[in-house]
């Protein structure tokens, strides 16, 4: 699928590593993304030593979440999968009709996901300051969605400078917020146009917040993308599995995304096709008060406005004021003229 062209709202399901280093959890949640409705299924692409140090430590959501007397490179290691294992994971997606996606994060798998041949790029909000990581990535001269979760608008805007000024793609922005769950506070959903209107580009919301409101919202708002994590169990061990929806949650996000999207509309302000039937009935019509006989002035103490609405329009009033009527009306008849 190209996200390009895509005319709806573009949803990334975002797996991550909530497969847990395996590789039938992670073909599970291709299928999971796929029958919740997703465009494409986004898992992370590394070699824990190429991009993890001996001295990283864990954020605190990590060490929450996992076992907090391990290193960061540790973790990181118990959830890797294999480039040969993303193969299969890739034909397993094709197999079964969602797009695979995998957000890279050292130069390897930048290399290795270029192979795969994979339509764009997704960024993650950790490497936007990631110079050398930047410039291969524009190399290749496929579109971009870049989050840009702890940034500063001077940091993005040196992002994308740098990918345009290399060859890039089209760049697509997502706000986001890079703690794991979100408060609601501290989403801030109005950055999100602060991006389109400072940088002209398809933009949208990278979700971390528990639920699904703050994506409907963006949808609402006009986001173009969204991208959410999702788990097949919250009570699983690893880091991103207690801040991720559970399938059946993903399922309603997406439902309610849809319908959020037939609901904005296209703006034009006229009776829609469904409500056309109902006019008759809430509106009302020129009707008379009272006895009126054939000959008598039509007055405000005579004539009234009831329901229905299929006779003659209220709007006419003052042009049915002081005219003489031409028949017998008996008390709650439509005037004719």
């Amino acid at each position: 699928m190209n996200y390009i062209t895509n005319s709806k709202t573009f949803i990334i399901a975002e797996a991550g590593v909530n497969h847990n280093g395996k590789l039938e959890t992670a073909k599970l949640l291709a299928e999971v993304a796929k029958n919740a409705g997703a465009d494409v299924v986004k898992f992370q692409t590394f070699i824990a030593e190429d991009c993890i140090s001996n001295f990283a430590s864990k954020a605190e959501y990590q060490k929450k979440n996992t076992q907090a007397e391990e290193s960061q490179l540790d973790m990181v290691k118990k959830i890797q999968i294999s480039f040969d294992e993303f193969i299969e994971l890739k034909s397993h997606c094709d197999k079964i009709g969602i797009q695979f996606i995998s957000t890279p994060f050292d130069f390897k798998s930048i290399e290795f996901l270029n192979h795969l041949n994979i339509p764009f790029w997704k960024i993650p909000s950790g490497e936007i300051t990631n110079v050398p990581y930047l410039n291969r990535i524009a190399n290749t001269g496929k579109p971009v969605i870049m989050s840009t979760g702890m940034c500063t608008l001077e940091e993005v805007e040196f992002a994308v400078k740098l990918l345009k000024e290399n060859g890039s793609g089209e760049i697509s922005l997502l706000h986001c917020n890079t703690e794991y769950p979100t408060p609601f506070k501290d989403v801030n959903l109005a950055a999100m146009n602060t991006l389109k209107r400072t940088f002209n580009c398809r933009t949208g919301y990278s979700d971390h917040t528990l639920g699904i409101e703050a994506p409907i919202a963006a949808v609402a708002m006009g986001a173009e993308v969204i991208e959410k994590h999702f788990t097949l169990d919250k009570n699983m061990i690893g880091p991103d599995h207690k801040s991720s929806l559970e399938p059946d949650e993903l399922k309603k996000m997406i439902s309610a995304i849809r319908n959020i999207e037939m609901a904005i509309g296209n703006g034009k302000k006229k009776p829609s096709e469904s409500e056309i039937k109902n006019i008759q009935v809430a509106r009302k019509s020129i009707v008379a008060k009272k006895a009126i006989s054939k000959g008598e002035y039509f007055t405000e103490e005579n004539i009234t406005v009831k329901r229905p609405g299929s006779g003659i329009s209220p709007t006419r009033w003052f042009d049915v004021l002081g005219l003489i009527s031409t028949k017998d009306y008996q008390k709650d008849e439509l005037i004719e003229l």
